[in-house]
């Protein structure tokens, strides 16, 4: 898909469209991040508009690139400084149409020119898989401007792999470029390292990845938020998660919140308990108490934010209403002793702690 869209990583994006846009791309990148945030189909976009048939500027006028200079190698970074003003603009300064044969054929991974390398049956990539690679860059595009090499899961090339690669990325053929795709960037060698610029995806924000999984995946949205809720910033483990589950445990959690908003009464805090602890299953209490943590945390955005300002920041937006009727109930200090509670239960219970003990200490903590 083209850089527009992408979930997430906006600012990053923008600046190596910039960088496509003033010929300064350097040959040899790293995308680096954690799992699951898009750092594939992030190179697999760069992939498209380096190759697109009809690249669009900004303003969605037809874009000319320029074949035989498309990588000035002056300026081996990509700089803040003077992408700033696209990055304010909040457009890309080229990107792909998405649309044309190329693109399309790039987005199915059966372009003659977009190679994609990663581990194999074994969980590694050997050298013979780079030293084929290295060969076929030593060769014209066949069919597109230039040739990208992604090496996903970059981190899992073998050490000789990693050596059979150096001289290459040394020495990069003009018509060809690499972009290494690792969750574990110093796996790599320091020499691998030091000839490639590295740039860093962060984590994404829940709003993000329910947005992808409502549009790219079907996803209701209570099951979409549930999921992005716990999701830790990665869509990956969004889409590996149980949804069903996930959706059970923040109801769960919620109801906990509420049923101790307004009552110091010792039984009613146990019964409370009762819908922590989730029969007694460590993996259900496990997810009852995340789920709770991240709901505390929207309830401390709530609080913090002007009225109104707050939606796109929440991990539960869907939940709406009930989170604000639950903030006034909730200032930042009993949002921070509810947090601290929850921290120390998770370790409890990764001690093997009872946990029915567990629920009782955490719902006399709220």
């Amino acid at each position: 898909m083209p850089f527009r869209d992408i979930a997430g990583h906006r600012h990053l994006l923008e600046l190596v469209a910039g960088a496509v846009a003033r010929q300064s791309l350097p040959p040899s990148l790293i995308f680096a991040g954690p799992e699951g945030v898009g750092k594939r189909t992030a190179a697999l976009a760069l992939a498209q508009v380096l190759n697109c048939l009809a690249p669009v500027r900004a303003d969605g006028q037809a874009a000319e690139v320029d074949s035989a200079s498309l990588f000035g190698l002056e300026d081996q970074a990509v700089s803040t400084a003077s992408s700033a003003g696209q990055a304010d603009a909040g457009a890309f300064a080229i990107d792909a149409c998405g649309t044309c044969a190329s693109c399309l054929r790039i987005a199915r991974q059966v372009h003659a020119d977009v190679l994609v390398v990663e581990p194999g049956d074994t969980g590694v990539i050997k050298v013979d898989q780079v030293r084929d690679i290295v060969e076929r860059t030593g060769y014209r595009p066949f069919e597109g401007r230039r040739r990208v090499i992604i090496v996903d899961e970059a981190d899992a090339m073998l050490s000789e792999a990693q050596n059979a690669l150096l001289k290459t990325l040394e020495e990069p053929p003009s018509a060809s470029m690499f972009v290494l795709v690792t969750s574990m960037p110093d796996e790599l060698l320091p020499t691998v390292r030091s000839r490639c610029q590295r740039l860093r995806f962060g984590r994404l924000a829940p709003a993000e990845i329910a947005s992808v999984l409502m549009r790219v995946h079907d996803y209701s949205e209570t099951d979409a938020h549930a999921a992005a809720s716990a999701a830790d910033g990665s869509i990956g483990a969004a889409l590996e998660s149980g949804s069903d589950e996930l959706v059970e445990a923040r109801d769960a959690a919620k109801d906990v919140l509420q049923h101790v908003a307004s009552s110091t009464d010792p039984r009613r805090r146990l019964d409370g308990a009762k819908m922590i602890a989730g029969g007694g299953d460590r993996d259900e209490l496990r997810r009852r108490l995340r789920a709770m943590a991240s709901i505390l945390r929207d309830l401390g955005v709530i609080r913090a934010m002007p009225a109104g300002s707050e939606q796109e920041y929440l991990a539960n937006a869907d939940l709406g209403e009930p989170l604000r009727r639950l903030a006034a109930a909730f200032d930042h200090d009993r949002v921070a002793r509810g947090f601290a509670a929850i921290d120390k239960a998770l370790e409890a219970i990764d001690r093997n702690a009872s946990p029915k003990i567990v629920a009782d200490w955490v719902a006399f903590q709220l």
